[in-house]
Parts: C-alpha cells; sequence; structure tokens
C-alpha cells in the first residue's frame, strides 16, 4: 500500500506586491480628493454667484419698474438733477393723481410714499450695498449688498452699447449722454457685482476673482415726453 505525501504551500501576498498596492491605492485616493475639491469649488462659487446675481437681479428690476415711472401725474421726468449723477439718481412721480379716494393735497404732490425716492451705493466695512431711500416712506432699504460698483446713464434717444463679460462697465455707447438730466428720456442702468476668488493660484479648484455686468435699459413711461 502506498501512501502519497503532498507538500502544502501557504498562498499571499509579497511585501513588494502589497507596497505597489499601496502605491496605486494611494494615487487613486489623491485622484479622488482633487477631483473631490475642484467640484466643491465649482458648487461653492455657482452657489455665490446665484446669490449675488438673485439678489443684484431683484434690485434691478425694482430699480428699472420705478424710475420707468418718474415723472408720472407731473410735468416733465421729474429726475432731480442737483441730486442725479453718475453713481445716484433722485426721481419723484405722483403715483395716486388720479386716485379719487386720495386726499387732494396728496393727488397734487409727489409726496406719498412710493413717489420720491433716492437710489445710491453705501459703502461700509468694505462692502458696497445698494440702497433704495423712500423719503416719504420706508426711509432706507438695502436692496443687495454684494454689488461692485453702480452707474446710470442719461440719453434723450434709444441707445446701444457693448457689455463684455467679465468687465465692470458698458463701452461703445452709440449716442452721446444729455448734459441735463431733465429732458433725459432713456436711461442705461448698469451694475458689476464681482465674485471673490475661491483658493490660491496654483492650488487644485482655484477660482480667479469674476465680473459679472447687468444692465438694463429704462425708457420714462411719463405721458409728457414728447413735450420736453
Amino acid at each position: 500500500m502506498h501512501s502519497l505525501n503532498e507538500k502544502g504551500s501557504n498562498g499571499g501576498f509579497s511585501l513588494l506586491e502589497l507596497l505597489i498596492a499601496m502605491v496605486i491605492t494611494m494615487a487613486l485616493m489623491t485622484a479622488a480628493s482633487t477631483l473631490l475639491a475642484n467640484a466643491l469649488r465649482v458648487r461653492t462659487r455657482e452657489n455665490q454667484k446665484s446669490d449675488a446675481l438673485a439678489d443684484t437681479q431683484r434690485a434691478l428690476n425694482i430699480m428699472s419698474r420705478e424710475i420707468a415711472n418718474a415723472g408720472f401725474g407731473l410735468t416733465n421726468n421729474k429726475i432731480v438733477a442737483t441730486e442725479s449723477g453718475r453713481n445716484e439718481i433722485r426721481i419723484r412721480s405722483n403715483l395716486n393723481k388720479y386716485d379719487i379716494f386720495a386726499l387732494a393735497a396728496s393727488r397734487d404732490s409727489a409726496t406719498d410714499e412710493n413717489e420720491d425716492i433716492t437710489y445710491f451705493v453705501n459703502e461700509a466695512a468694505d462692502k458696497k450695498y445698494l440702497v433704495r431711500h423712500d423719503e416719504f416712506g420706508t426711509g432706507s432699504t438695502v436692496l443687495a449688498n454684494r454689488i461692485d460698483s453702480l452707474n446710470f446713464y442719461y440719453f434723450d434717444q434709444k441707445v446701444t452699447y457693448t457689455a463684455l463679460p467679465g468687465t465692470a462697465n458698458i463701452t461703445d455707447l452709440s449716442a452721446a449722454e444729455i448734459a441735463d438730466k431733465t429732458k433725459a428720456k432713456y436711461i442705461v442702468i448698469v451694475i458689476s457685482v464681482t465674485l471673490d476668488r475661491l483658493g490660491n493660484p496654483g492650488e487644485p479648484g482655484y477660482q480667479p476673482p469674476y465680473t459679472v455686468l447687468l444692465c438694463s435699459d429704462v425708457t420714462l413711461r411719463n405721458s409728457d415726453l414728447w413735450n420736453y
């Protein structure tokens, strides 16, 4: 009777194989971490952009609507020239002129809420705030708190212009501004919003500062415009 002796062998990884596996794993983890960091930075920038632009667009819509009503129920456009310029505008309108339930004194003047409005930029703690001031109403209200600049342009006709991405103001105006703001019929509002950088140059996921330009063309709707 024959006896067969078999030599058993224990399987496993050598030290070299373990080192190679660890190096590969570390490389994959580093690549995954870099991709994740980039994705998080992009998402942070997009969230920052969405928040800043939402506030600014809402403020721009409010300004456009109210400036378009400048001079309503009055004899001219009622842009207060002495308090209106490149970075500020004051407008008046008589919104309740045809309200039969309002007092005569109220109907005949721009002294009610929302009828004497100033838009300007206030700077505090290195931040610029877009402010709406209601002379006879709620006082001052911050409409947007992340703007970089606010500019108003005054024209007596419709104009075209260039608003390039990444710039802080419009260029190539097709018509010259008028000196007498009380004769303006067309106003261009320009707001720039600068998004802060994320990270540092050379780092994974670095996002440089970027300026977004928002513009609104406003035609004054005063019924007596053609008499200017």
